[in-house]
C-alpha cells in the first residue's frame, strides 16, 4: 500500500518548456549569444537552472553563463506564467488523490522559488510538502531532498511513491530506497528510461491516476 506520492515538477506535472525557452532565448540574445528551437531546449531541461544555461551558452562560451544565469532568472519570474500549463488530466489526478487522503509532495530541480510560486499558483491546497532546488541540499538524483521530504512527513520509505519523466527521478527513488514509476509524455528520451528498466511506466495520465488510486487502495 501507498501512503505518499511524491511528484517531480517539470515534464510530469507541468508543463513549463514554452516558458523556459522564451526566457532561455530572451537572455541569450541580450547578450548576443544564438537562441534555440523549443525542441532543443528540451534537452536541456532536468537538472536545474545553472546547468540549463550552462548547456544553451556551449562550452565555447561558459564565461558568459552566469550573466545568462541571472538574466533567464529575471526574465522567468515573468515569462513562467504565459508559458506553463499543467498537462491534461493534472488537476483531476491530484483532486482525486486528495479527495483520498494521500499525502502529495512535489521535488524538483527548477529553483526552491519558482518551484513553490508555480504550485500554488496552478495547484493551491494540493501538496503538503514543495522542495525546488536550493542552496545546501543537492539536487536529483542525489536523494538528499527526497530523504528530506520523507522524515519532515513522517512517511515510511516502503510506502513512498516517487513519480517522473526522467531517468534522474528513477535514480532518485531507488537511492531513496522507494517505489518509483516513470511517465512518457515528459521532456527525457523514452530509450532512456526502458534502459534501466523502471518498476512501472504510464504512458497517459489516466492511466497514472488508475496506477495511484489502485496503490492507495
Amino acid at each position: 500500500m501507498t501512503s505518499a506520492c511524491v511528484f517531480d515538477l517539470d515534464g510530469t506535472l507541468v508543463d513549463s518548456l514554452p516558458g523556459i525557452a522564451l526566457s532561455l532565448n530572451r537572455s541569450l540574445q541580450a547578450v548576443g549569444l544564438p537562441t534555440h528551437a523549443q525542441e532543443k531546449v528540451r534537452t536541456f531541461i532536468g537538472d536545474g537552472a545553472e546547468m540549463l544555461v550552462k548547456r544553451a551558452v556551449g562550452q565555447e562560451k561558459l564565461d558568459c553563463a552566469e550573466e545568462v544565469l541571472a538574466l533567464f532568472r529575471e526574465a522567468y519570474a515573468e515569462d513562467w506564467k504565459s508559458g506553463t500549463i499543467p498537462y491534461a488530466g493534472i488537476v483531476e489526478m491530484l483532486s482525486a488523490l486528495q479527495q483520498l487522503g494521500m499525502p502529495m509532495a512535489v521535488l524538483s530541480n527548477k529553483p526552491h522559488a519558482f518551484t513553490v510560486e508555480i504550485v500554488a499558483t496552478l495547484f493551491p491546497g494540493i501538496f503538503c510538502q514543495v522542495l525546488g532546488q536550493q542552496q545546501g541540499v543537492p539536487h536529483k538524483p542525489d536523494p538528499a531532498g527526497l530523504l528530506q521530504l520523507i522524515e519532515k512527513a513522517g512517511w515510511h520509505h516502503e510506502q513512498v511513491v516517487m513519480i517522473g519523466d526522467s531517468v534522474m527521478d528513477l535514480q532518485t527513488a531507488r537511492a531513496a530506497k522507494v517505489q518509483e514509476i516513470a511517465v512518457t509524455w515528459g521532456y527525457h528520451d523514452r530509450a532512456a528510461l526502458w534502459a534501466i528498466e523502471p518498476q512501472q511506466v504510464v504512458d497517459h495520465v489516466d492511466e497514472l491516476r488508475q496506477r495511484l488510486l489502485s496503490l492507495f487502495a
